[in-house]
């Protein structure tokens, strides 16, 4: 059972290897994006960013996250409403070049924040990029890739069938591609834990051995 799954994934990788990379690249150059904007913001913005990154380290290290059932919620909510629009954008034709933007924009996101702390706070920022931004993004960011990589190829199929006049049943690819969405969100729901029970703690250590 376990190599049928296994044999299964590798067909699926194979299959849509070049919209991986596709996306992949498109990723990266949000990423190069998002961390030449920190240069780019006046320093006025800088400023007023940095003073909220003291806020929240000075809190982190004090109390930690004092509502961690709240942040769980509000991280889980965040990511599926982010699948749900993803899942929404892939049943459409339209919808192909939003999922790309969507993927693009989270790698401005990461550029950026990574950037911003690696710029304010140097060897320091370093450490708290590989500690609060990198652990949870090893599990978001393959989610995303997969759920954006399988909308764009049910979009693909779409046109192939309703503008191209191919014959093709899609009730088994809709199932498919609903059935790896929910699967993707369980993923996220465990970066949204660690995000609220883990990530935190590792923070609260570099804060304490700084000072």
């Amino acid at each position: 059972m376990r190599s049928r799954v296994g044999q299964t994934i590798q067909s699926y990788m194979r299959e849509h290897q070049s919209l991986y990379w596709f996306t992949i690249v498109l990723f990266t150059m949000g990423i190069i994006f998002g961390a030449v904007l920190v240069n780019s913001l006046p320093l006025s913005q800088k400023q007023e960013l940095y003073g909220f990154l003291q806020y929240f380290f000075n809190s982190l290290s004090t109390s930690g996250i004092p509502e961690t059932s709240a942040h769980f919620q509000q991280a889980f909510g965040h990511y599926a409403k982010t699948v749900a629009i993803m899942w929404v954008l892939g049943l459409s034709i339209i919808g192909l070049p939003m999922l790309l933007l969507m993927l693009f924009l989270k790698g401005v996101v990461v550029g950026f924040t990574v950037g911003f702390l690696v710029s304010q706070l140097q060897w320091k920022g370093v450490t708290f990029a590989m500690l609060g931004v990198l652990p949870q993004n090893l599990l978001v960011v393959p989610a995303l890739f997969i759920i954006g990589v399988s909308g764009i190829s049910f979009s693909l199929r779409l046109i192939q069938t309703r503008l191209l006049s191919r014959r093709d049943v899609i009730a088994p690819h809709f199932m498919g591609y609903t059935v790896l969405v929910i699967s993707m969100l369980g993923v996220l729901t465990l970066a949204a834990l660690f995000e609220t029970f883990v990530s935190p703690k590792l923070m609260q250590l570099v804060l304490q051995s700084a000072n």
